[in-house]
């Protein structure tokens, strides 16, 4: 089987071409792959295929000719990963699959477009919508969040000044009501930045992504943070500085809707016997 290893501001995939879906891809699979250990390591996998081979993507995108399967490193499917459809972009373009410029790849989250400038790549997104109230916990400690839908479910928690956010211990997921997230939940925590030229906010974040644990980073994450952010502070556009543990990402809402942006990059390709 071959592979190309990819990462966006350190949240790492295991990319696999398959153009015509034949492969056997089963939860057991990704979870080895994604293993660090005795895998190739990964927060997921990103399997390319075209739209018209996949039965999620079948008649719903006639003018993306790929779909971004993705997959978390457990095994489980996830609708939308912002990280992974920037590195997906840059996988299409070196690969010679899709432009150099601008092109359109479906995911089950709907239609995104890809823009590649220079290192980085911007992605338009799903416009988030902020839910209900909620609440994670953390050993003894419980913080109020707020759900947002990205496509993908997240509950993002501005932390009280009184809080450190690298004091938290991500090492096990944060419990939060299963009424309110039957299908499991990122949970990113927040912390106000110094502000930033040429940014509207800048802020710090941590996650914890469903089926995979803590990440460097957290694309649709960010995304959900930014609107959070810019909703508190009564701001109908602007644009947001997230700083994470791999590194920025910028989102950004303007007139015609989100993009999200920063750097994606190949790291490696090879090929692997397992399965």
């Amino acid at each position: 089987m071959q592979f190309t290893k990819g990462h966006g501001a350190g949240n790492d995939f295991v990319i696999l071409e398959d153009p015509d879906g034949r492969l056997a891809l089963t939860p057991e699979l990704v979870a080895a792959l994604c293993d660090r250990h005795r895998g190739i390591g990964g927060d997921g996998v990103l399997r390319v295929i075209r739209t018209a081979k996949h039965p999620d993507a079948v008649g719903r995108a006639a003018d993306a000719e790929w779909f971004m399967d993705y997959w978390n490193a457990d095994g489980s499917i996830a609708e939308m990963c912002g990280n992974g459809v920037r590195v997906f972009a840059r996988y299409l373009a070196g690969s010679g699959l899709a432009g150099t410029g601008s092109f359109p790849i479906l995911t089950r989250a709907g239609l995104v477009r890809a823009v590649i400038d220079g290192d980085t790549i911007a992605v338009d997104m799903p416009t988030p919508r902020l839910g209900a109230a909620g609440t994670a916990t953390i050993a003894q400690l419980t913080l109020p969040g707020t759900a947002v839908d990205v496509g993908n479910p997240h509950l993002v928690s501005v932390l009280p000044d009184s809080i450190d956010l690298d004091s938290l211990d991500l090492t096990r997921a944060p419990v939060v009501d299963p009424a309110l997230f039957p299908a499991g939940v990122n949970v990113e925590f927040v912390t106000p930045l110094p502000p930033l030229d040429g940014f509207d906010r800048h802020v710090r974040m941590r996650v914890h992504e469903r089926g995979s644990g803590e990440t460097l980073a957290c694309g649709s994450g960010a995304l959900a943070v930014a609107a959070v952010v810019l909703h508190d502070a009564g701001l109908a556009v602007g644009t947001v500085a997230v700083d994470l543990l791999g590194g920025r990402l910028v989102a950004t809402r303007g007139d015609a809707g989100w993009t999200l942006a920063g750097p994606a990059v190949l790291v490696a390709s090879g090929e692997t016997t397992l399965g």
